[in-house]
């Protein structure tokens, strides 16, 4: 008897588990198709918050108030941009930006004749040094002494060769163009939303800006000589020009050949060497046909060319649909935000040599540092000062042989710009 209880108990239980289980999908398919359905729609929500609140902030609310536009709020979009929204994309727009000026034989011939980038030796930090002041100068506001000093380092390593006509005039000018425009190509073209109108002004009101204190003139533009509107109106005419003379003046020469590969070698540097050919077909399907054709690089593959294009797409949806925005303590900057006690600051990233990074316990053991030394490349610390471990100095960036030197003409220019870079609007 007991026995037979005990069966008719444990069937019960049996077909009262299974009853449950039957239920369980009518019961939690509607939660499961809620989230499915749901958080995407909230997470893309939430990925133009930022862009909502960053229009009801900034009193530019047509095309007429962006005239108004001041050199600050400029500066603290485009930051929001760079170091929110697409930071990944906006770092890569500024190194292609860099890339494709050698495209254009009278800028490539200056740079393998004075061998900084056409050298192994050199090009690494050359590289670094570039990118430490451009990223100084979109990281800082308008009006700090680092912003001052990154503008007035830049102008003084060009004033001699300036001077000499070394550098032309237009050269400056078109590598202006390019850290303006390449970002604003790559967003549009790569990441999960179009920039705003608001942003492409503040893009174009900062770097417009950045040429007045850089010393490049406008005159081969139409309202050079009469003044621009706004940073759209800036924009659309320094694009329009810069496409003309990229039609006249980027041809195929072996000099830009030589300072591309380098450059190439710079972005694939930590890439396992096994997937370099992988690595160049990308740099090649990055490039438009015209800048490919000047730099003498094969076309993609096609099977190259859908698979990049592919997972390009699914990231810009994994982005707009499944990635919550980034929050501010999680912004991307690759610079320390205050000096140390000899008044240097630190790169706290590297994608080649470990170039003013600080050998900290993380960045000598941590999982980047163990890649890096498992690809057999140096991490922060080694060699010696080769990496210049104890940071920079701004007004000493850039070739060894300039270390030093300058310290009058970048004084005096800080002085210049105490005057007219006050952190309003350039167009006034």
């Amino acid at each position: 008897m007991d026995n037979v209880t005990s069966f008719l108990a444990s069937q019960s239980l049996s077909d009262a588990t299974r009853a449950i289980l039957d239920a369980a999908p009518r019961q939690w398919l509607p939660y499961a198709l809620g989230i499915l359905v749901g958080y995407p729609l909230l997470a893309s929500s939430l990925r133009y918050q930022r862009l909502r609140n960053m229009h009801k902030k900034y009193p530019y609310a047509t095309r007429e108030d962006m005239a108004n536009m001041t050199d600050d709020h400029a500066f603290e979009i485009q930051k929001a941009t760079a170091q929110l929204e697409f930071p990944f994309m906006f770092v890569k727009a500024l190194q292609f930006a860099l890339f494709r000026t050698y495209g254009i034989p009278s800028i490539s011939h200056v740079l393998t004749k004075t061998s900084q980038f056409s050298n192994p030796e050199t090009s690494l930090k050359r590289y670094t040094d570039t990118s430490a002041l451009v990223q100084e100068m979109v990281a800082n506001s308008p009006t700090s002494q680092r912003s001052y000093e990154s503008f007035a380092r830049t102008r003084f390593l060009h004033s001699g060769y300036r001077a000499s006509g070394k550098i032309l005039d237009d050269d400056m000018l078109y590598t202006l163009a390019l850290f303006a425009l390449e970002p604003i190509r790559f967003i549009n073209r790569y990441e999960w939303r179009q920039l705003s109108e608001l942003e492409r002004c503040a893009i174009g009101t900062f770097w417009k800006s950045a040429g007045d204190a850089l010393d490049i003139t406008y005159e081969k533009l139409p309202s050079g000589q009469n003044g621009f509107k706004d940073g759209i109106q800036w924009l659309e005419e320094i694009e329009a020009w810069s496409e003309m003379y990229e039609g006249k003046c980027m041809v195929a020469d072996v000099k830009n050949r030589e300072t591309a590969d380098q450059t190439t070698a710079i972005l694939l540097y930590m890439l396992p060497k096994a997937l370099h050919p992988v690595g160049l077909q990308f740099v090649s399907f990055m490039m438009q046909p015209r800048l490919r054709k000047a730099m003498i690089y094969d076309p993609p593959s096609s099977i190259a060319v859908v698979v990049f294009s592919t997972l390009l797409t699914i990231r810009k949806l994994f982005l707009r649909y499944l990635s919550l925005p980034r929050p501010y303590f999680m912004r991307s900057s690759s610079l320390t935000d205050k000096p140390d006690e000899n008044n240097r600051f630190f790169l706290t990233q590297w994608e080649a040599a470990p170039y003013y990074v600080k050998p900290t316990f993380w960045n000598r053991w941590g999982p980047i540092a163990w890649l890096t030394r498992i690809l057999g490349r140096p991490v922060p610390g080694d060699a010696g000062d080769k990496y210049h471990p104890h940071g920079y100095a701004i007004q000493d960036v850039g070739p060894k042989y300039f270390e030093g030197k300058g310290r009058k003409a970048i004084d005096e220019a800080m002085e210049e710009y105490k005057g007219y870079r006050t952190g309003k609007c350039p167009f006034h």
